[in-house]
């Protein structure tokens, strides 16, 4: 028998154990679990996904900061509180974004014109679109149009005009360089029925998805999403990178005076310097003592109000020769019936049939201007078949210089 061979007693140990594995065995097991337990280097970018986990990162930092400042110009807009979370940065397609939320949106486009290359694309759901036009233009959110026309569009795309130039703003902050950005180009696209949602990128181009969660004050809780293309957002990851490049260097410091002579000794300047000191030193004291004296001395000074005399009420005197020159001059005469103020919602709702109330009483005098400037008040009255005005009371120049301050 063998020196190889396995005894009686071994067997009824491996038996015992469950079949534990063979020194061999175990050595590959070991090996096996080391290999385990080696952290994985990080994928290295590919087609299919262009940026690296450092790049995403750095995109999700610039997003999260820059939209930081847009949701607080849209605060300002709206009157309502509005919260942007941080960004969830991921790689997909114009075709997987269509198939993945198929629904109108609204799409902002925006192309930066210095500081950047490429285009920018923000997209709102349309009905969160609707609540922010409803606000702009006066209303409470609470019952946004159903459908956006023109004018909805118009007030919503300042709204994001002004997003956008907040994000430039903070972008050039960050990136230490200036940053503009083109008028925003705004459109209401339905990604389930649409096949092309922008001109930026083609439909299987990969796109950087920065992916936002918007809350406006108990309104609006949804998705936002800003689509790069990969150029654009890689650029804007070597701007963050290299911001520091793009300091100005501080001006170095000029040399000093090198010494009138270098055999003088050392000590040779204290001397003076002393002296100057110890003749300064009573001309400080006594300039002390002086503006000491000086402030009690005014607190006994009698302070008394400034009087002005009253503006004079006695007639302007006029050249003659001189009105002449200009009495054939035309003036613009206009009869004010009375004032009030509307919201664009309710300048919106009115058609024909309409009554917007004034701030005047029936039967209550009207105002004359001339020009602009009020002159006089005046009742109305009907002559033939026109109206006209009938003045009662000349504005005296007292009042008119009253108005001028408003």
């Amino acid at each position: 028998m063998s020196d190889e061979m396995v005894s009686q007693e071994e067997i009824d140990a491996l038996l015992k154990d469950g079949g534990a594995a063979s020194p061999a065995e175990a050595g590959t097991g070991e090996a096996e679990t080391s290999a385990s337990a080696e952290v994985a280097a990080p994928a290295a970018p590919t087609a299919e996904n262009p940026l690296s986990d450092m790049q995403k990162d750095a995109l999700g930092e610039i997003g999260n900061i820059s939209m930081g400042s847009a949701a607080t110009t849209l605060s300002v807009l709206l009157g309502h509180k509005v919260s942007i979370t941080t960004p969830s940065v991921s790689m997909s397609t114009m075709n997987s974004i269509r198939a993945s939320y198929p629904m109108p949106y609204l799409i902002v486009e925006v192309g930066y014109t210095m500081g950047i290359n490429g285009n920018n694309v923000l997209a709102i759901q349309a009905q969160d679109a609707s609540v922010i036009a409803d606000l702009m233009m006066g209303g409470d959110g609470t019952n946004p149009p159903e459908e956006l026309n023109d004018i909805h569009m118009s007030a919503v795309g300042e709204a994001m005009n002004q997003m956008m130039g907040a994000v430039s703003t903070s972008l050039s902050t960050m990136f230490n360089k200036k940053i503009d950005i083109s008028p925003p180009k705004v459109s209401l696209i339905d990604f389930g029925t649409e096949d092309k949602v922008t001109e930026i990128v083609s439909g299987d181009e990969p796109v950087v998805k920065v992916s936002f969660r918007m809350e406006v004050d108990g309104l609006i809780d949804s998705e936002i999403m800003q689509i790069l293309p990969v150029p654009t957002a890689t650029d804007m990851v070597e701007s963050l990178l290299h911001s520091n490049d793009n300091e100005e260097p501080e001006p170095e410091a000029s040399p000093a005076a090198a010494p009138a002579s270098a055999s003088a000794p050392a000590s040779a300047p204290a001397a003076p310097a002393a002296a100057a000191a110890t003749a300064a030193a009573p001309m400080m004291a006594a300039s002390a003592a002086g503006y000491g004296t000086g402030a009690r001395v005014a607190q006994g000074v009698p302070v008394q109000a400034a009087q002005f005399t009253p503006l004079a009420t006695a007639p302007v005197q006029v050249n003659e020769a001189n009105i002449g020159l200009i009495l054939d001059v035309p003036l613009q005469v206009t009869v004010e019936l009375g004032r009030t103020k509307k919201s664009i919602k309710d300048i919106l709702e009115l058609s024909n049939g309409s009554i917007v109330e004034l701030d005047k009483l029936a039967g209550e005098l009207v105002d004359i201007h001339v020009n602009g400037k009020l002159l006089a008040k005046g009742e109305v009255v009907v002559i033939d078949e026109n109206f006209g005005v009938r003045i009662t009371d000349i504005v005296s120049p007292e009042e008119r210089a009253a108005r001028l301050q408003y």
